[in-house]
């Protein structure tokens, strides 16, 4: 067997081998599918999208039910409840607002939220053409809150000539007889102060502890300052949750703001008609009220 010389090996040409490409198809507007029917292909083989578009009418249609539905919402909500602010007052206007036709005794309520009041220019309300003639102050809130402003404002209150009274903000998840001892302490009323108030506005989980609760309050206060309590609350609030005769013995003061006249049909001593008036004195808005009755009678209604 001859070699092969090394420098002939590496020179001696390498064979190439070729592979056959598959043959391919040529692209066609249309491609046949199994059941031999053609697929919607543009002639660079992209399939064509129809989308579906609204009619111009319905578009504006659909705009202006939505914006229908905005107003009526804004109205309800934003306008309806505050309508009575932007009536004409054809009647007595005075301290900011339009006040209610055939009252002759008016009052307002404060707390710390009013800020400090300079008494001695509020006093000038007693002369004025719609003299101010009582004041309701928060005193005590459940078993262990008291207002900060109610010790000074009480004082200053009697020193400048107003009919005073004093109110608890009642808390249905504390305990009843706690809150009555807690306003007791907090609270001194001497001859000429308007009966004690309970303030009730948050109904609780249950309804029948509420009535219940509030009856243990009430009685322990009326024992304890011989004068039946004043019962404060909206006339939806009574309407539903203490419209019996239990709670009808007691003298009422209603809050019902923006309205020309009570919608609560029963008996009731006091209305609270707004919560933004303006007094002199006062830098903040102020709940505004009216006595049902004449001076003499709230007189009569004091501590003897």
């Amino acid at each position: 067997m001859t070699k092969k010389s090394p420098i002939l090996a590496v020179n001696e040409p390498v064979k190439k081998t070729t592979r056959k490409r598959p043959a391919t198809r040529k692209a066609t507007g249309s491609k046949k599918t199994a059941s031999g029917r053609t697929s919607g292909r543009t002639s660079k083989g992209k399939k064509t999208i129809r989308r579906w578009q609204m009619p111009s009418w319905c578009y504006y249609l659909l705009l202006g039910f939505i914006g229908a539905c905005f107003v009526i919402c804004f109205y309800y909500f934003f306008i309806r409840p505050y309508a009575y602010r932007w009536k004409p007052c054809y009647g007595m206007k005075a301290y900011g607002v339009c006040l209610p036709y055939g009252f002759e005794v008016h009052g307002f309520d404060v707390s710390h939220h009013q800020g400090q009041i300079d008494w001695s220019e509020l006093q000038k309300t007693q002369t004025a053409p719609f003299p101010v003639r009582f004041v309701f102050m928060k005193a005590s809130e459940g078993g262990d809150f008291s207002d900060t402003a109610f010790i000074h404002n009480f004082d200053e209150a009697r020193k400048h000539g107003f009919i005073r009274g004093a109110y608890h903000f009642y808390n249905p998840k504390t305990d009843a007889s706690r809150q009555a001892d807690f306003f007791i302490r907090s609270v001194k009323l001497e001859s000429g102060d308007l009966p004690p108030v309970l303030d009730i506005e948050v109904r609780g989980e249950d309804e029948k502890k509420l009535r219940r609760d509030l009856k243990v309050w009430l009685d322990k206060i009326e024992d304890y300052y011989r004068v039946k309590p004043i019962l404060y609350t909206s006339y939806k609030f009574k309407t539903r949750y203490l419209n019996d005769s239990v709670f009808n013995s007691y003298p009422y003061w209603i809050a019902h703001y923006y309205a020309d006249s009570v919608e609560y049909k029963g008996q009731w001593r006091f209305w609270q008609h707004t919560d933004v008036g303006r007094l002199p004195g006062i830098r903040e808005d102020v709940d505004l009220n009216v006595f049902n009755g004449t001076l003499d009678e709230l007189k009569r209604m004091t501590i003897p």
